[in-house]
């Protein structure tokens, strides 16, 4: 990752948009996500877990829809 210093830009600035795009390309998650080991099963649980989130989340915006 990296940012060019445009002409005339401050620091302040160029910190900025270094910033937008670590966060657009999601390295700071996936950092967090290899900092430690999970074994298989954890991240199989972890996965399922997520799954369930999603298929609730989507059932409360279908119902918000309906009315």
């Amino acid at each position: 990752m990296s940012v060019e210093l445009r002409p005339g830009e401050t620091q302040e600035s160029l910190l900025k948009r270094f910033r937008k795009e670590v966060v657009k390309d999601r390295i700071l998650s996936t950092y967090r996500k290899k900092r430690w080991f999970v074994s298989k099963s954890e991240d199989r649980r972890l996965a399922k877990q997520r799954a369930i989130r999603k298929a609730q989340r989507k059932v409360r915006v279908m119902k918000s829809r309906q009315r």
